[in-house]
């Protein structure tokens, strides 16, 4: 019995398959786009240094102020 609550019936039968909750897979069945390949950001090693640095302050890294270009870029994929 389709429910009216769910946009992509598919895409929730799938992840409820996979062991999704029901709420989970009614988030990601219901937003637009799901399952799209993701954004079109550059590598971080492309990025300046004072991009890093922004990034890191944005998403709360302690120490990014003595931390070199290498070390942001690791910081921020293990954060």
């Amino acid at each position: 019995m389709p429910n009216p609550k769910i946009k992509n019936e598919a895409q929730y039968d799938a992840l409820r398959d996979k062991g999704y909750s029901q709420e989970k897979s009614a988030r990601i069945a219901n937003t637009p786009d799901a399952g799209k390949k993701g954004g079109k950001a550059k590598p971080y090693e492309d990025w300046t240094k004072e991009e890093l640095y922004s990034q890191a302050k944005n998403v709360g890294i302690n120490g990014r102020s003595k931390m070199n270009k290498e070390e942001l870029i690791n910081a921020l994929r293990n954060n």
